[in-house]
């Protein structure tokens, strides 16, 4: 017994016996691979291009797909697939998915942490905003079941008829997520628009591409359905074109575009009267939030008949 646990010991310690010298046992580590997230699978990008994602002293971390058209036209199919499911969940389930993103985020608070600072985040910052994530997930399901009571209405009219106002989802949001938070970002855009029954694809960010693909690991493990939000890391120049002239999409959100930019999606979203929806002057807890990608829909119903 004695013996086999020496050799067990002796096994970690070398990699073999050359000429009587032991050779110590150096290991490739085993790298994660960052792949897209597409339909609740994670596909490499059609194009095969990836770019180098370095942290602040130069070291290369990754190398992170480079996502192409084609990558963003397959996520707008597979979302466009998924949204009439999505949104006639109950709003009680659409919470509870919410809630359960949180949790499982909650559990992997530590590989967040980690990932944002090898990004380029102090500690302390990055342990603040992967809490703040997960309240703003908390917060945004709680207002799953209330914010259409808050804001539908019956309203005044002269004839002999009932006539409601009530919210209902606008369908599918290209959301460009803010350069400079890794994981905030993300849930702050994200959040409002699924838990209003909105299909989302995400241009993750460019400075921040490995906290996206984490993060779609965690909806894939949250009960999310497949197609509900999808996630394409590359250069966010190459996709605003397309995702704001794509004739299948109903919105698309921004926080931080130049001047240059919004003039680019504002013109190309002018052909198809797609919605712009700016959250750079929105608070992060606000249920105004989750109307920014609804339309108000009216019903007469006769009285007395």
């Amino acid at each position: 017994m004695a013996t086999n646990t020496l050799l067990k010991v002796k096994s970690l310690k070398v990699k073999s016996v050359s000429n009587g010298h032991e050779v110590p046992n150096t290991r490739l580590e085993v790298r994660k691979t960052y792949k897209l997230y597409i339909d609740g699978k994670f596909p490499r990008t059609e194009s095969g291009r990836i770019y180098a994602l370095k942290d602040p002293s130069g070291k290369v971390l990754a190398n992170v797909c480079r996502g192409s058209r084609k990558d963003l036209r397959d996520s707008i199919v597979s979302n466009r697939k998924a949204q009439e499911s999505w949104a006639g969940r109950s709003a009680y389930n659409k919470a509870q998915i919410l809630y359960r993103i949180a949790e499982t985020l909650e559990g992997r608070k530590a590989q967040f942490t980690e990932v944002l600072i090898q990004q380029g985040d102090a500690p302390a910052q990055a342990r603040k905003e992967v809490d703040a994530a997960i309240d703003l997930l908390v917060y945004y399901a709680g207002w799953s079941d209330k914010y259409i009571q808050v804001f539908s209405s019956v309203n005044p009219v002269e004839s002999s008829h009932f006539n409601f106002s009530y919210h209902e989802p606008m369908g599918l949001v290209t959301v460009i997520a803010p350069q400079r938070e890794g994981l905030k970002g993300i849930v702050s855009t994200l959040a409002p628009m699924i838990v209003g029954g909105n299909v989302c694809t995400l241009i993750a960010s460019e400075k921040y591409p490995l906290t996206a693909v984490d993060f779609a690991e965690v909806l894939q493990a949250s009960d999310v359905p497949a197609g509900v939000v999808n996630i394409l890391t590359g250069y966010r120049k190459e996709f605003l074109a397309p995702a704001s002239s794509h004739m299948d999409v109903n919105a698309l959100l921004h926080i931080d575009l130049d001047a240059e930019q919004r003039r680019l999606v504002q013109t190309n979203a002018a052909l198809n009267v797609k919605r712009m929806i700016d959250f750079s002057k929105e608070e992060l807890l606000s249920p105004y939030r989750i109307l920014a990608a609804q339309e108000v829909k009216t019903t007469w119903h006769p009285i007395g008949t």
